[in-house]
């Protein structure tokens, strides 16, 4: 079958995976669409440290071809979307209903696939949606209905998760509060209209590039900032933010990965605002602030993967599509076979998509 590996040096499609049959609790997926988001990428250039080789791909929708003795929510013909949290279900932190905490879902990769010529492969993010076909365990595989199509249902796994998640179940925002939100790709958008489910009032998308204002706005953003370079002597982002919300945020969510931007969410808070942390900077990286503005109740938040429960979660956003609250397919800017995974990739790294699409025919 086809997929997507990552060798240590390059990236590259080949047409010799095979993956094994599931055991207990574990489905085998048959991928219809995955997204390309830049943890995959991140994969590649040396970001995200990860062993080798490795699948790529952890957000993707499919269809179960097969299950494992012990698995009841799931069953063969069913559309589903995945996660990647492969957590236990029993431990501390599972029982607290906070799986993304689990101890045993972080940082144990496994080893499912293989080539033709006995080569062993990793799974990335205990996913890999980047093949035809893939195996997961039984809580990472979440039932769909049918009407939602499968290249959109795609990015509920990890964009829509991790943006949407963060504003309702990490944040908290409230009715009538104020968001700025740094960086409007695939997760900054979903933060947008995470907030505009919430009900924030004031939604400032910011952005260096000021072609991404209409689909900032389309998703949630009642104002649009482009963010100012160092050279134009002009006004500082803190200025052109506190023209909108003078007292500042109460909410900041920092989507790129930037130490720079995390130390400006941090100073574009009001009194007892939450800087939250979406972006992935290189694992080393260290950022600064000045410790008395935290005096002033303000909070720093990691984020992991939208602190979600994807059991509850994927389901609820799935309704939320059907109802119109949710945006699904104006997430997808374009769709590429798996064969192109190059063109997508470079489409990716150029910002020129919220969201492109690998998909499997």
């Amino acid at each position: 079958m086809r997929g997507v590996i990552f060798d240590g040096e390059r990236a590259r499609v080949v047409d010799d995976l095979e993956v094994r049959d599931p055991g207990p609790g574990e489905v085998l997926a048959g991928i219809r669409a995955a997204g390309l988001c830049h943890s995959d990428l991140s994969v590649v250039d040396g970001t995200i440290p990860f062993p080798v080789p490795v699948v790529l791909g952890h957000e993707g929708a499919g269809v179960v071809e097969a299950v494992g003795p012990g698995v009841k929510h799931v069953a063969p013909g069913d559309h589903i979307a995945l996660s990647t949290l492969a957590n236990c279900g029993t431990c501390a932190d599972c029982d607290r209903g906070r799986p993304t905490m689990c101890r045993q879902a972080i940082g144990m990769p496994t080893r499912p696939f293989r080539r033709r010529d006995g080569t062993k492969l990793f799974n990335f993010a205990s996913n890999s949606s980047f093949a035809e076909r893939t195996v997961v365990k039984a809580v990472q595989a979440v039932k769909i209905p049918e009407q939602i199509p499968l290249a959109s249902a795609a990015l509920i796994g990890c964009a829509v998760l991790t943006g949407v998640g963060a504003v309702l179940n990490r944040a908290r925002v409230d009715h009538g509060e104020a968001v700025v939100v740094l960086g409007t790709g695939g997760i900054g958008l979903n933060v947008l209209q995470g907030a505009r489910i919430a009900g924030a009032s004031t939604i400032v998308a910011v952005d260096s590039n000021p072609a991404k204002e209409p689909v900032a706005r389309r998703f949630g953003a009642t104002h649009f900032v482009t963010a100012p370079t160092a050279a134009n002597g002009g006004p500082t982002l803190k200025e052109l933010v506190r023209e909108i919300l003078p007292t500042g945020a109460d909410h900041a969510f920092e989507c790129v990965g930037s130490t720079r931007l995390i130390r400006q969410a941090i100073d574009l808070l009001d009194r007892h605002g939450q800087a939250v942390l979406l972006g992935v900077p290189p694992a080393s990286a260290e950022a600064s602030f000045l410790v008395s503005s935290l005096y002033l109740d303000k909070s720093i938040l990691g984020c992991r993967y939208g602190s979600a429960r994807p059991q509850r979660d994927i389901p609820r956003y799935a309704r939320l599509y059907l109802e119109g609250r949710l945006m699904l397919d104006e997430l997808v800017t374009r769709t590429y076979r798996v064969e192109d995974f190059a063109g997508a990739a470079n489409a990716t790294l150029q910002g020129r998509s919220a969201r492109t699409v690998l998909t499997f025919g």
